[in-house]
């Protein structure tokens, strides 16, 4: 079985900027470097046939090259505790490209996806004896920002999950079109 998943890995400056505003809430459980990302589908385990299946309905994917910036952060709750995140603008672009591989996905025999897409980049999780320093994180890094970064691929992703947490192993790399700018004729 492969434990797969589609996601936008953000460039070095940008996870910097993350690590940095990471390093100082120690009780909560960080995202190494190596497993950040902004997810696009999470599939989950599939046998190796509809693997390569996923895989190659991924590879027709056409969508134009996109910038996106980090815009703020907020958190998922759960009973047992939750997930900080770095949200991502502007959405449009990246949720089409969400959509398009949900139909690749679907396409390739996945059951559709019943989870609202919400762009974003998981930082730490934590529980319920953490609360307090997940709501200092929040206070603290509210006005997160970036300047926009270029998104030029999506990547499939296998995760290895372990004791010390996963380990996430690209699988294939999926180049996005340059995107075109308009046709300027010159005046005569």
């Amino acid at each position: 079985m492969h434990r797969l998943f589609v996601a936008i890995r953000p460039p070095e400056a940008i996870r910097d900027l993350l690590i940095d505003a990471m390093g100082d809430s120690p009780e909560l459980r960080w995202v190494q470097d190596d497993n950040l990302h902004l997810t696009l589908r999470f599939i989950g385990e599939v046998e190796r046939p509809l693997a390569d299946d996923i895989a190659l309905s991924l590879s027709r994917i056409r969508s134009e090259a996109f910038e996106l910036r980090l815009t703020g952060v907020g958190m998922f709750e759960q009973r047992s505790g939750g997930a900080l995140w770095a949200g991502v603008q502007p959405r449009e672009p990246v949720a089409a490209l969400a959509a398009k591989v949900e139909r690749a996905c679907v396409g390739a025999g996945l059951e559709p996806e019943r989870r609202a897409f919400h762009p974003h980049v998981t930082l730490a999780r934590w529980n319920r004896r953490e609360a307090a320093a997940a709501q200092a994180f929040l206070e603290r890094n509210r006005a997160l920002a970036s300047e926009s970064f270029a998104v030029d691929r999506f990547i499939l992703y296998e995760s290895r999950l372990s004791r010390h947490g996963p380990h996430y192993e690209e699988v294939a790399d999926y180049p996005l079109l340059e995107r075109r700018l308009p046709n300027r004729r010159k005046r005569l």
